[in-house]
């Protein structure tokens, strides 16, 4: 009976080195998962720090005037930048129009008709590399493509600027979302007679359409942070926009512009900006996980 207890308790024996062996052992786990614990929650603080700083500095002028207002000339008091925000929204808008469903429908085809294809890897190798591509090359590239073209910065140029960025993303997250699908779904789909369009349409899309989102809100997260292709191709504007295509206002370069004048209430703005922004992309991404969380 005692040796039972001593075996199903892996803690006591006889030999003194063994327990001692045991303890040791016990004591690393404790030491190792106390690390992991530490550097787990170190992962937290950079992000804790921003959203401090961002509550500290930018919520003193967060009012109404914000959103409805123009932005102040230079070293003036007041305004707001709802210009801005129309124009991240409206170039964000663009580019996603642009991106979501030429990248969703890349993922369709590269993981569900023809994997194994030269055409999907090229397409896989394709949008890895554009992940690595610096953002200010995809404003130099829609410069090229839209503003020479037509003579003037405008929305579309930045919209089609954010839509290269986003278009990688999309790509490569909705595949990995279209592969975590179980094989046994699309075998049951086939054996009830349905064709692989049916069976992609209506089983497949819908089980991975959760992920599918996920990967665009962290597109959409992206874009609307960029500065670099924005300058290149919407410029930025102190006035309300009339149309998409002449030069629009955006949080991001208007962070950017702000951030770099020695003036108090401008400085002070920017940083209302930039939480603005944050909560944008915030909200964003909370809306979408709980909409489609709950349709799956």
């Amino acid at each position: 009976m005692d040796s039972i207890a001593s075996y199903s308790l892996g803690f006591f024996n006889n030999d003194p080195s063994e327990n001692t062996k045991v303890i040791a052992r016990s004591l690393k786990n404790r030491i190792l998962s106390g690390i992991c614990i530490a550097l787990s929650l170190l992962t937290m603080v950079p992000l804790i720090s921003i959203i401090f700083l961002l509550l500290k500095k930018g919520l003193p002028l967060l009012g109404l005037n914000i959103f409805t207002e123009l932005p102040p000339a230079a070293g003036m008091a007041g305004g707001g930048f709802g210009n801005a925000i129309i124009g991240t929204l409206a170039m964000v808008g663009i580019g996603l129009a642009i991106s979501g469903p030429a990248g969703i429908l890349s993922a369709i085809y590269i993981n569900e008709y023809s994997p194994a294809s030269r055409l999907a890897q090229a397409v896989r190798m394709v949008a890895k590399l554009l992940t690595g591509i610096p953002s200010i090359i995809c404003g130099v590239f829609a410069f090229a493509v839209v503003v020479m073209a037509t003579g003037t910065f405008s929305a579309y140029a930045g919209g089609l600027a954010l839509a290269v960025l986003m278009l990688p993303t999309i790509i490569l997250t909705s595949e990995q979302a279209l592969m975590g699908v179980q094989s046994a779904y699309r075998e049951a789909a086939y054996g009830l007679g349905a064709t692989r369009f049916q069976a992609i349409a209506r089983v497949v899309l819908p089980d991975a359409f959760p992920a599918i989102m996920t990967g665009v809100m962290l597109a959409v997260a992206r874009a609307a942070g960029e500065t670099a292709p924005l300058i290149f191709t919407a410029l930025f504007s102190q006035f309300w926009a009339k149309s998409l295509n002449e030069p629009t206002a955006s949080l991001s370069v208007l962070i950017y512009n702000f951030s770099t004048v020695p003036f108090p209430h401008q400085i002070a703005m920017a940083w209302t900006a930039s939480l603005v922004l944050v909560a944008f992309v915030t909200l964003a991404n909370i809306t979408a996980q709980t909409i489609f969380s709950r349709r799956h």
